[in-house]
């Protein structure tokens, strides 16, 4: 086998983390590319705008720092990123992580645990692990996210119907019985602005699919609060508006005792953002037949984060809607990204003071549409109809998610589905005796007729044949079917030419078996084990002195032959 190089492995490491704009622009790159990049970028913009403010005004951020996270850490994402069409942003993911930092550390501690995740999301990244993120079970996404579109709207029932509390606690079980109690200041001004926003957007999907509902809806209800003077809070009564301008770019207190105190927050938003950003790039590939760069995205992601840290913004990852957004608007690669950027800090530039007549209840309803976008009903149904496992994944997620929190949500997901994993391959492992030691009694048509061995049919040879992965799931189950090797016999013939994988539990298990043979005289033979397969049992401490290997069972056979014949 011919070694790799130096230069090919340093070739490999820069191809694989080289960002898909080199490789656009390398395929060629003119008006024409330029001019969908651009349609698809203000697409996405217009859509990005009420989104970026409402996800980051329900995170009990700014509306200003939504549109810093969209503005610079969505350039970063794309310019730097592993997919053609990613596009990054505030996500709706993060608004129970992001609002329990804020409410435990403040917006200082806030923007540390971006910057420290930006940091780690580059790291993993650079260590190649994100292949490693994609195994992830089906039922824990749509466990979490279920449970997240849950507490978005509930975040956003104060505002849907403009009650007045002095503390709107975090927790869901406090939470209800608060609104609740609240109910005697609902506002009608904000119902009517509410679900006029959801009436218009849900109408513009139906009947005007490819116009901008969001903002339309929330322009619209900007425009009858300025001119009915609705008594309901808008961004300028309560946020004084927003900036015309970036601010300039400020580290973050990395003092170690600051770091220690947020650092469990950055662990949440890496894990978090690398899932949610590599769903996204899943979903542009899926749509486009294009391939994205799992690990060269993770770390543009962290650079994005840290980007984004720095100006005072909150959390970035990919955001599907808006990445499906991009490529229906017929993006041709990442300049379509950049672009949205661009178009939205345009829009601080020029339109800034028109933000402060935009009114909270217009973007409580937004996202409420949102949350209800978020849960996957279908996918909801069929994982229901597969059986009780998935679903019991998939409910467990989702309660965890929604009663405790997210990192807890997503590692007992993960954790119940690799059971089930293991209970499943276990099930699928099994040994047969080709030559039981009492036959039955069948009809001569019974079973089709094979070729006959005299030694398989000696009652002193047995032959057990195991298919399926030996490893500790299935080694306790098969190890107690071939301890049943009685003293009678002089020979063993352990077949696993069906075995694709073995752990050193399944050769520890193996290795006892051909022991305790051994001790009784039994001679064993080992055959049709793959070449990973007899390495992984020479490894656990058989050799060639306590065990014979054969590429089948008839050269077993053959060998077992000869010292009877020569005797």
């Amino acid at each position: 086998m011919a070694r790799t190089t130096s230069t090919e492995a340093e070739a490999s490491f820069a191809e694989l983390f080289t960002p898909k704009l080199i490789t656009v622009l390398r395929e060629g790159y003119g008006l024409t590319q330029l001019r969908a990049d651009a349609i698809a970028g203000l697409t996405v913009a217009i859509v990005a705008l009420p989104l970026s403010m409402a996800i980051a005004i329900a995170s009990g951020a700014t509306p200003a720092q939504g549109l810093y996270t969209a503005i610079v850490g969505g350039f970063l994402v794309s310019a730097l990123g592993g997919s053609r069409f990613q596009i990054g942003g505030p996500a709706g993911a993060f608004i129970v992580l992001v609002a329990a930092t804020v409410a435990q550390h403040g917006m200082d501690g806030l923007i540390l645990a971006t910057f420290l995740s930006g940091l780690m999301l580059s790291a993993v990244g650079l260590l190649r692990l994100g292949t490693f993120v994609k195994f992830i079970p089906f039922p824990v996404t749509v466990g979490f996210t279920a449970g997240i579109a849950v507490i978005i709207f509930a975040s956003q029932i104060r505002e849907l119907f403009g009650l007045k509390l002095d503390h709107e606690p975090a927790e869901l079980l406090e939470k209800l019985p608060a609104l609740w109690e609240a109910r005697h200041t609902l506002t009608p001004a904000a119902v009517a602005v509410s679900a006029g926003t959801v009436a218009v957007i849900l109408a513009l999907r139906r009947y005007r699919p490819g116009w901008p509902g969001m903002l339309i809806a929330v322009a619209l209800a900007a425009a009858a609060t300025a001119l009915l003077g609705l008594p309901i809070a808008t961004i300028g009564s309560k946020f004084g508006g927003i900036p015309s301008t970036l601010p300039a770019p400020q580290l973050p207190d990395l003092s170690p005792a600051r770091v220690a105190e947020v650092l469990p927050n950055a662990v949440s938003f890496t894990l978090l953002g690398a899932i949610e950003s590599l769903l996204s790039a899943v979903v542009a590939d899926g749509m486009t037949g294009r391939r994205h760069r799992s690990n060269c995205e993770l770390v543009a992601q962290g650079i994005a984060n840290v980007g984004s840290a720095l100006f005072g913004g909150i959390c970035v990852t990919g955001t599907i809607a808006r990445t499906a957004t991009n490529v229906r608007a017929g993006a041709h690669g990442p300049v379509a990204g950049m672009l949205h950027a661009v178009f939205l800090l345009l829009f601080m530039l020029v339109a800034a003071p028109l933000a402060s007549f935009i009114p909270l209840a217009a973007l409580a309803g937004v996202l409420a549409v949102v949350a209800w976008n978020m849960i996957e009903r279908h996918a909801i149904a069929a994982l229901a109809r597969t059986g009780w496992g998935e679903f019991a994944v998939l409910a467990a997620t989702f309660l965890l998610t929604v009663f405790r929190d997210l990192t807890d949500a997503i590692v007992t997901g993960v954790a119940l589905g690799a059971i089930l994993f293991i209970h499943r391959m276990s099930r699928t492992t099994e040994v047969t005796a080709q030559t039981p030691i009492v036959p039955r009694d069948e009809p001569d048509d019974a079973h089709p007729r094979e070729e006959y061995h005299e030694e398989a049919a000696d009652p002193d040879i047995i032959v057990y044949r195991v298919t399926g992965a030996l490893f500790f799931g299935a080694a306790a189950s098969i190890g107690s079917v071939l301890d049943r090797i009685q003293d009678n016999h002089r020979a063993l013939i352990l077949d696993l030419s069906g075995v694709p994988f073995l752990d050193s539990t399944g050769a520890s298990m193996i290795e006892s078996l051909v022991r305790k043979a051994r001790k009784r005289d039994v001679q064993v033979f080992i055959s049709g084990a793959r070449r990973d397969v007899r390495r992984g049992l020479l490894a656990i401490g058989l050799d060639r002195h306590t065990v014979r290997f054969a590429g089948d069972v008839d050269s077993a056979l053959a060998a077992l032959r000869k010292p009877r014949q020569a005797a």
